[in-house]
C-alpha cells in the first residue's frame, strides 16, 4: 500500500510517490465528474469518457521563471466536455504548445499575411535627410487626446491627416487608393453614418468593441460591420424600457471589473472619434451637439452627470501645470495627479480628549493641529510610534536608519525634560513596554553600516542619560567623591540574612540559577542591563568596533554605552572586562602609546588616537572593584600608557586642547582610583619629577582670568591622586588576622613610603592659600570650586598619615599643625564670607527642601539614572553655589586636627557656633516629610550627610574636653539622633561611630544635670487626678537609665550594629586603610541602614528568638535587653521626643505589647513594670492619644487585629489578673477604634473578662473614651446582653467593661430611631422585654435607669432615681402588651 505525503516532505519526495502511484497504475481515490453544458445538450455526448485521464507534473519544459504575481481574471464559464482534449496527445506536446515562455516565442515566429495590404511608395523629398522630430515643437492641431501612442503612431496619424486634407501645392500623390471593402476608422463609410436610435441624438459610427481581430484581414472589417448592424437593427426593435431593463441585467450580472472597463474604453474611443471628427473639419465643428443625453450611452454619459452634478467643484491646483510636450502628457489624467497637490489644510480639533503625540523628524513634539512641511515630519497617520517600528524594519536601509534617527531624537529630548507634562505618561516606558529594547538590539545586527551606527545612538540616548556622568565627574575629588552607587534597580530579590555576611565582591559575582535561565525579555523587564546584556550585546559592540572601524560619533557612543552597563553593577562591570577581546580592542585602537599629532577641528577618525572617554571607561571599571583594578594595570599594559599620557603636559600631546585636557584629567583619575586600593604605587617613583612639576604649575594656571574649567577638574584630579598616595605612604602592612572577612580585605603593602611624599605638602598649601583669597569673590570662587576642596582633603590626609609614622617626632607634626592653624584656619573661620556659606546650608539642603528632589517624569523602574537632565541648580547640594564641599572637606581637616592636637579642638570647635549651622541643624531635625529615595536623592543625601557627621564628631571631640552649652548639646543629640535612622548603605562605619559616641554620651544629655528628672516627677504631680493613684516617678526611672547609659550603649550595639563586613569595608574606606578597601562601588540603597522605629529594635529581635524557641530564652537576657529598651524609649520620649515623631503611636503600643507577649514572667518584674506604665502614661496623654490610630498600617504588622488576637490568647493564659497588662487589653476597645477588637474579646475570648480586675480608678484614659458615642453595631450589642444576662460580666470582676456593657445597652433599648431596619427594632424590643423580666434585681436596676458614666463611683455610673416620663411612657406601653401576651397565654 502507498503511503500518503507527510508534513515537512519535499517537493523531490512529492515528485517521486507520483512516480511510484502511476507505476502501480492504481484506481485514484477520487473521481473527477464534468458536468454538462449549460446552455443545453453537449455537443460531443457521444464520445466515450477518458480513461486514466491524470494530471501529471513534469518539470522539464516548465519556463524558467515563475509567473508574474498578478490576480487571476474572474472566472468565466467552465468548460464545455465537447472541448476535451484528445486522449492520446502527449502532455509535453500540449505544455509545448502552449508554453508562453520567452524562450518558446522566439523559437516560434511566424510572418504575418501582408498580401492584401496596400504598399504605398514613398514620397520623394527634397532634402537629403528626413526631419528631426522634436517634442517641443509647435503641436497646434494635433489630437489633444492622443491616448497612450507612441510618437511614431502620433507621427503616422498626423500624415494621414494631412493626406486626408489633399496634397499641397509642389507635391506628387501617386493615384493609389485603397482597396474594394477595406474600412478605415478616419473615414467612416456612410452605411455608418446614419445608424442612430429613435428620439436619439447619439449616432453609432462603428462597433466599439467587436474588432474582428483574428479573422483574415478581408473578413476582419466585413464581420464587425455585420455583428454591428445586427446590434443596431435589435436595439431599434426594442422599446426604451425594454432596453432599460436589460441594462441593468446586464450590469447585474457582469463583473464590476469589466464594467469599468468597457465604460473608460467605450469614453476612451468616443473622445478620440470626436477629436478625429474635429480635426477633418476644415473649419472646426460646425455641428451643434445636443445637451440630451442619449438613451444607451449609459457606459460613458455616468462621468459627465457627475460632472453636472458638481459643477462648482474646484479645479484641480496642480504645483506645475503639465505641458503637452512633456513625454506621456499628452493626455492628462487629472484624477492620477492627485497625489502631487499640497496636504489639505489641518483642521482643528474641537475635542478636549487626548490625542496621539506627532513628532517631527527631530524629536520635536508637534501640536495636534499644527501644519508642518512634508520634509520635516511624518503625516497622514496619527499612529507614529507604530510607523516608527515597522519603519525600522523596513528593506530599505534609508527608512530604517530614518526610523531609528527619529526615535534616538525622541528619547533624547524626553530624557533632557523637553515633553515636561505635555505628555501622559512616560515616553520611555512606553517605548520599553512596546519592545523598543529588543529593536534596536535587532538594529545592531544589521549589514548596514548607516543603520549600525543610528542604532547604536539610539542605544546610547536610551541607556545614558543626560548629566549623569557630568554630575558624578564634577563631583570626582569631594569627599569621599569617587564613591557611587550602584545605577541598578532597586526591585531586585532580597539576599537572605546570612548572606549579609559575605563580602560584597563575592556575592556580586553569583548569579541565581533563576536569573539564568529567564530569557532576556524576563530581565529586561525588571532590569534593562542585564536584559540586554542577556543578548550577547558586548561581542556586537566589539565587533563593531573591531571590524566595522566606525566614525568617531560612534565609537564615542559605543563608550559611553559601555560606561553605563560598568556603573550598573560589579557583575556587569566584570563581564564587560571580560568579554573577549573588547578591552583589547579599546586599549589598542584608543589609547596607543604614540600617534599623529591630531588638530582642532573634526576628526575624521578615532582609531589610533587618544580618546578621554576610552580612559575614563577604564576608570569606572576600576571602580567597580579592587581586582579588576589589578587585572587592567597587569593585563592591558596600561603602565606605559599612563606615563606617556601623564608624563607630558596637556599642550603637549599633539591633541586638540580639550581632548587633551580631558585625557590628562581621566588618566589622573584612573591613577587615583588604583591608588584607593593601594596599587599603583611603582608609578610614582617614575613619575615622581612630572608630578612635582606639575605642582609647581598650579599657582600659575590658578591665576589665569577667568580659570579654564577644565583646567581647575585636571588640578582637582591631580591633587586627589596625590591624597590618596598620601594615605597609601601612611597605612600600615596589614597584621595577621584571623577573620576570613578581613582577611579578604587584606593585601600587599603599598609600595609608597612617608619620606617620597612627605615634601608635597609645602606645595600643595600655597595653592590652599590662593584659592582661600577668592573667597570674596563669588565669581571666581565658583570657578576654582574643586581646587580648594582637594586641598583641604590632602592637607587631612597628610596630617593623619604624619601622626602615624612611628619614626616620626610627635613635636614635629604638632608644631606644624598649630602653625597651620595660627595662619590659616583660624583667620578662615573669623571671616564673614564664611558665614555666608554657613547661611546658604539651608537653601542647597535636600534634606530642607524635599520637594526638589521628586522622580522624574522619565525614570522607568527598570533603568535607573541620576535624572540630572539639565544640569543641577545653582541652589543646590551639586550646584556651582553649593556650599557642601567646601565646608565638608574643611570640617575633614579640623575633625584630623582635632584628633590629633588636642589643644587646637577647643578653637577649632568654635566653628560650629556658626548661626546659619544651628538652624541648619534645627532645620533638619524638626519633623517634615522624608526626601524621597531616589538614585539622586540617595546620592546628595549621601554627602549631606557626611557634613552633618563630621560637625557631630567634632562636637563630641569638643564635649569631651569641655562642656557645651544645654542648648547647643541638645540640638547636636537631637541631630545625632536624627541622623543614625536616615544613614544609607555604605555608612555603616558612622552608624556604628553615632552609637559608640554622640547617641549615648551623657554630655549630650544636659537634662540630666538641669533638674530633668525632678521636672518629670513635678509633671507627674501636676497630672495626678483627684482619685488616680500616683504613677511610678519618671524622675527616678530616667535617673537610673542615665546611670546604665554605658548598658544601653552596649545593648544596642549589640543589635544595632551592621554586619561585620559591611562595617569593615565602610571602615576600610572612611579610615584611610586602603589596603581593606574592597570597591568603591557603594551597596544599594534601598532603604536607611536602621529603621524608624530603631530604639525598639532589640525588643523585637528579642520577641521573634522568643517566638522561633520554644523552650524559652534565658531570664538574665531576657530580663536586660528588655529593661535596657524600656529605659532609652523612656528617655527619648521625655527628653527628645523628636526622635520618635516618626513612629506612630500604634506602633509604639505594639511594641509594648511584645513586651508581655517575650516570656510569661518578664512582666511581672518591678522594673519592667514600671518602664511600662510610664511608657503608657506618655501614650495616653491629651496631646498624644488622639494620634493613636489603630486602623492605618503599621511598620511590621500584618495588621493590628492579628497581633490583639494573639495578646489576647496570652493574657488569657499567663495574666492572672495583672492591671498593667490589663491596662493594655483594654486600651484598644475604645469606641473611635475597630469594632473586631471588641468583638474578639466579647466573642472569642469572654474568660478573660473574669481576670480584667483593672479598678476605673487606674483606668489610664478616661471612661467617655469608651462609652461615646452608643455602639451601633447590633453584634456587639447582643453580645453585651448575653455576658451580663448570663453572669460572665460582672461589676467585682470587670469593672470598666461592665460599665462600658451597661451604657450600650441601656441607650439600645430605649433609642427610638425611627430609621432602624425591622431587624434592629426587633432585636431592641425584645431586649427590652427581657431586661424587664430580668430575675436579677441589681442589673434590671442598672440597665433600666443608667444616667450617665462616672468613674468616681463604685459601679462607674449614674442611675436615675425614677425613670424620665418618655422612658416610663414606653417601658408601660411594652410590659403591657407582654402581659396581655402572657394572660392570653394561661
Amino acid at each position: 500500500m502507498l503511503s500518503r505525503p507527510k508534513p515537512g516532505e519535499s517537493e523531490v519526495d512529492l515528485l517521486h510517490f507520483q512516480s511510484q502511484f502511476l507505476a502501480a497504475g492504481a484506481a485514484p481515490a477520487v473521481q473527477l465528474v464534468k458536468k454538462g453544458n449549460r446552455g443545453g445538450g453537449d455537443a460531443n455526448s457521444d464520445r466515450p469518457p477518458l480513461q486514466d485521464h491524470r494530471d501529471v507534473v513534469m518539470l522539464d519544459n516548465l519556463p524558467d521563471l515563475p509567473p508574474a504575481l498578478v490576480p487571476s481574471p474572474p472566472k468565466r464559464a467552465r468548460p464545455s466536455p465537447g472541448h476535451c482534449l484528445p486522449e492520446d496527445e502527449d502532455p509535453e506536446e500540449r505544455l509545448r504548445r502552449h508554453d508562453q515562455h520567452i524562450t518558446a516565442v522566439l523559437t516560434k515566429i511566424i510572418e504575418r499575411d501582408t498580401s492584401s495590404v496596400a504598399v504605398n511608395l514613398p514620397v520623394p523629398s527634397g532634402v537629403a535627410f528626413p526631419a528631426v522630430f522634436l517634442r517641443s515643437r509647435d503641436t497646434q492641431g494635433k489630437s489633444a487626446t492622443s491616448g497612450k501612442r507612441s510618437i511614431f503612431a502620433q507621427e503616422i496619424a498626423a500624415r494621414r491627416i494631412a493626406e486626408a486634407k489633399g496634397p499641397s501645392v509642389g507635391e506628387v500623390v501617386p493615384n493609389v487608393g485603397p482597396p474594394e471593402g477595406a474600412v478605415t476608422c478616419e473615414t467612416p463609410t456612410p452605411r455608418n453614418q446614419g445608424c442612430q436610435l429613435p428620439g436619439s441624438s447619439h449616432s453609432f459610427q462603428g462597433p466599439n468593441l467587436v474588432t474582428g481581430k483574428g479573422l483574415r484581414d478581408q473578413e476582419a472589417e466585413q464581420e464587425a460591420q455585420t455583428i454591428h448592424e445586427e446590434n443596431i437593427a435589435r436595439l431599434q426593435a426594442m422599446a426604451p424600457e425594454e432596453i432599460l431593463q436589460e441594462q441593468q441585467r446586464l450590469l447585474a450580472q457582469l463583473d464590476p471589473s469589466l464594467v469599468a472597463f468597457l465604460r473608460s474604453h467605450s469614453h476612451t474611443q468616443e473622445q478620440t472619434g470626436e477629436t478625429a471628427s474635429e480635426e477633418q473639419r476644415p473649419g472646426g465643428p460646425s455641428a451643434n451637439v445636443t445637451k440630451e443625453e442619449p438613451l444607451m450611452s449609459a457606459f460613458a454619459s455616468e462621468p459627465r452627470k457627475r460632472d453636472k452634478l458638481e459643477p462648482e467643484a474646484p479645479a484641480l491646483a496642480l504645483p506645475v501645470t503639465p505641458q503637452k510636450e512633456w513625454l506621456h502628457m499628452d493626455t492628462v489624467e487629472l484624477e492620477k495627479l492627485h497625489w502631487t497637490q499640497d496636504l489639505p489644510p489641518v483642521r482643528r480639533q474641537q475635542t478636549q480628549e487626548r490625542m496621539q503625540a506627532r513628532f517631527s523628524l527631530q524629536g520635536e513634539l508637534l501640536a495636534p493641529d499644527v501644519d508642518l512641511p512634508t520634509h520635516l515630519g511624518l503625516h497622514h497617520h496619527g499612529e507614529e510610534a507604530e510607523e516608527l517600528f515597522h519603519l525600522t524594519r523596513s528593506q530599505v536601509s534609508q527608512q530604517r536608519a530614518l526610523a531609528l534617527h527619529v526615535l534616538a531624537q525622541v528619547i533624547s529630548r524626553a530624557q533632557a525634560g523637553e515633553f515636561g507634562d505635555r505628555l501622559a505618561g512616560s515616553v520611555l516606558s512606553l517605548l520599553l513596554d512596546a519592545g523598543f529594547l529588543f529593536l534596536l538590539r535587532f538594529s545592531l545586527d544589521d549589514r548596514v553600516d548607516g543603520v549600525i551606527a543610528t542604532a547604536i545612538r539610539a542605544l546610547r540616548a536610551l541607556l545614558v542619560a543626560p548629566g549623569d556622568e557630568e554630575l558624578l565627574d564634577s563631583t570626582f575629588s569631594w569627599y569621599h567623591g569617587a564613591l557611587t552607587f550602584p545605577l541598578m534597580p532597586s526591585q531586585e530579590d532580597k539576599e537572605d540574612e546570612d548572606e549579609d555576611e559575605e563580602c560584597p565582591a563575592g556575592k556580586a559575582k553569583r548569579k541565581s540559577p533563576e536569573e539564568e535561565s529567564r530569557p532576556p525579555p524576563d530581565l529586561a523587564r525588571h532590569d534593562v542591563i542585564k536584559g540586554l546584556l542577556a543578548t550577547s550585546l558586548l561581542p556586537r559592540l566589539r565587533y563593531v568596533l573591531e571590524v566595522t572601524y566606525p566614525g568617531p560619533a560612534v565609537v564615542l557612543d559605543i563608550l559611553a554605552v559601555l560606561i553605563r552597563l560598568a556603573r550598573h553593577s560589579l557583575e556587569s562591570a566584570t563581564r564587560v572586562l571580560e568579554c573577549p577581546r573588547l578591552i583589547e580592542t579599546i586599549v589598542r585602537e584608543f589609547l596607543p602609546t604614540s600617534w599623529s599629532p591630531v588638530g582642532a577641528g573634526p576628526t575624521p577618525s578615532l582609531y589610533k588616537v587618544p580618546c578621554a572617554t576610552a580612559m575614563k571607561l577604564l576608570r569606572v571599571l576600576a571602580s567597580a572593584g579592587r581586582n579588576i583594578a589589578a587585572r587592567l594595570l597587569s593585563s592591558f599594559d596600561l603602565r606605559s600608557r599612563l606615563c606617556r599620557i601623564i608624563a607630558e603636559a596637556p599642550q603637549e600631546l599633539a591633541l586638540p586642547p580639550e581632548e587633551a585636557e580631558m585625557l590628562s584629567t581621566e588618566a589622573l583619575r584612573l591613577w587615583a582610583v588604583a591608588a584607593s586600593y593601594g596599587q599603583g604605587g611603582y608609578l610614582y617613583r617614575e613619575l615622581y619629577p612630572v608630578l612635582m612639576r606639575a605642582l609647581q604649575v598650579v599657582p600659575r594656571e590658578l591665576s589665569t582670568h577667568p580659570p579654564q574649567p577644565l583646567s581647575m577638574q585636571r588640578i582637582a584630579s591631580l591633587l586627589t591622586l596625590l591624597t590618596q598616595l598620601t594615605l597609601a605612604a601612611g597605612s600600615t602592612p596589614a597584621e595577621t588576622i584571623s577573620d576570613s572577612a578581613e582577611a579578604s580585605l587584606s593585601a600587599t603593602p603599598s609600595l609608597v613610603t612617608w619620606t617620597q611624599v612627605s615634601g608635597l605638602q609645602p606645595l600643595v598649601e600655597p595653592c590652599l592659600r590662593q584659592t582661600l583669597k577668592l573667597l570674596s569673590r563669588p565669581e571666581m570662587w565658583r570657578a576654582v570650586g574643586p581646587v580648594p576642596v582637594a586641598c583641604l582633603l590632602f592637607l587631612g590626609a597628610y596630617y593623619q598619615a604624619w601622626s602615624q609614622q612611628p619614626s616620626s617626632c610627635p613635636e614635629d607634626w604638632l608644631q606644624d599643625m598649630q602653625r597651620l592653624s595660627e595662619e590659616l584656619l583660624l583667620p578662615l573661620l573669623s571671616q564673614p564670607t564664611l558665614g555666608s556659606l554657613w547661611d546658604s546650608l539651608r537653601h542647597c539642603s535636600l534634606l530642607c527642601n524635599p520637594l526638589s528632589c521628586v522622580p522624574a517624569l522619565e525614570a522607568p523602574p527598570s533603568l535607573v539614572s541620576l535624572g540630572c537632565s539639565g544640569g543641577c541648580p545653582r541652589l543646590s547640594l551639586a550646584g556651582s553655589a553649593s556650599p557642601f564641599p567646601f565646608l565638608t572637606a574643611l570640617l575633614s581637616l579640623l575633625n584630623t586636627l582635632a584628633q590629633i592636637h588636642k589643644g587646637l579642638c577647643g578653637q577649632l570647635a568654635a566653628i560650629l557656633a556658626a548661626p546659619g549651622l544651628q538652624n541648619y541643624f534645627l532645620q533638619c531635625v524638626a519633623p517634615g516629610a522624608a526626601p524621597h529615595l531616589t538614585p539622586f536623592s540617595a546620592w546628595a543625601l549621601r554627602h549631606e550627610y557626611h557634613l552633618q557627621y563630621l560637625a557631630l564628631a567634632l562636637a563630641q571631640k569638643a564635649a569631651a574636653l569641655q562642656p557645651l552649652p544645654a542648648t547647643h548639646a541638645a540640638l547636636y543629640h537631637g541631630m545625632a539622633l536624627a541622623l543614625l535612622s536616615r544613614l544609607l548603605p555604605g555608612s555603616e562605619y558612622l552608624t556604628h561611630e553615632l552609637l559608640l559616641s554622640c547617641v549615648f554620651r551623657l554630655e549630650f544629655l544636659p537634662e540630666r544635670t538641669s533638674g530633668g528628672p525632678e521636672a518629670a516627677d513635678f509633671s507627674d504631680q501636676l497630672s495626678l487626678g483627684s482619685s488616680r493613684v500616683p504613677r511610678c516617678g519618671q524622675g527616678t526611672l530616667l535617673a537610673q537609665a542615665c546611670q546604665d547609659l554605658p548598658s544601653i550603649r552596649n545593648c544596642y550595639l549589640t543589635h544595632c550594629s551592621p554586619a561585620r563586613a559591611s562595617l569593615l569595608a565602610s571602615q576600610a574606606l572612611h579610615r584611610g586603610e586602603l589596603q581593606r578597601v574592597p570597591t568603591l562601588l557603594l551597596p544599594m540603597p534601598t532603604e536607611p541602614l536602621l529603621p524608624t522605629d530603631w530604639p525598639f529594635l532589640p525588643l523585637i529581635r528579642l520577641y521573634h528568638r522568643a517566638s522561633d524557641t520554644p523552650s524559652g530564652l534565658s531570664p538574665t537576657d531576657t530580663m536586660g535587653t528588655a529593661m535596657r529598651v524600656l529605659q532609652w524609649v523612656l528617655v527619648l520620649e521625655s527628653w527628645r521626643p523628636q526622635a520618635l515623631w516618626a513612629v506612630p503611636p500604634a506602633a509604639r503600643l505594639a511594641r509594648l505589647m511584645c513586651v508581655f507577649l517575650v516570656d510569661s514572667e518578664l512582666f511581672r518584674e518591678s522594673p519592667v513594670q514600671h518602664l511600662v506604665a510610664a511608657l503608657l502614661a506618655q501614650l495616653c496623654q491629651p496631646q498624644v492619644l488622639p494620634n493613636l490610630n489603630l486602623d492605618c498600617r503599621l511598620p511590621g504588622l500584618t495588621s493590628f487585629p492579628d497581633l490583639y488576637a494573639n495578646f489576647l490568647d496570652h493574657f488569657e493564659a499567663v495574666s492572672f489578673g495583672d492591671h498593667l497588662f490589663g491596662a493594655l487589653v483594654l486600651l484598644p476597645l475604645q469606641r473611635r477604634f475597630s469594632v473586631t477588637l471588641r468583638l474578639a474579646l466579647f466573642g472569642e475570648h469572654v474568660g478573660a473578662l473574669r481576670a480584667l480586675s483593672l479598678p476605673l480608678t487606674q483606668l489610664p484614659v478616661s471612661l467617655e473614651c469608651y462609652t461615646v458615642p452608643p455602639e451601633d453595631n447590633l453584634a456587639l450589642l447582643q453580645l453585651y446582653f448575653r455576658t451580663l444576662v448570663t453572669g460572665a460580666l460582672r461589676p467585682r470582676w470587670c469593672p470598666v467593661l461592665y460599665a462600658v456593657a451597661v451604657a450600650h445597652v441601656n441607650s439600645f433599648i430605649f433609642s427610638q430611631d425611627p430609621q432602624s431596619s425591622d431587624e434592629v427594632k426587633a432585636a431592641r424590643r425584645s431586649m427590652l422585654q427581657k431586661t424587664w423580666l430580668l430575675a436579677d434585681e441589681g442589673l434590671r436596676q442598672h440597665l433600666l435607669h443608667y444616667k450617665l458614666p462616672n468613674s468616681t463611683l463604685p459601679e462607674g455610673f449614674e442611675l436615675y432615681s425614677q425613670l424620665p416620663p418618655l422612658r416610663q411612657h414606653y417601658l408601660q406601653r411594652l410590659t403591657s402588651t407582654v402581659l396581655q401576651n402572657g394572660v392570653s397565654e394561661t
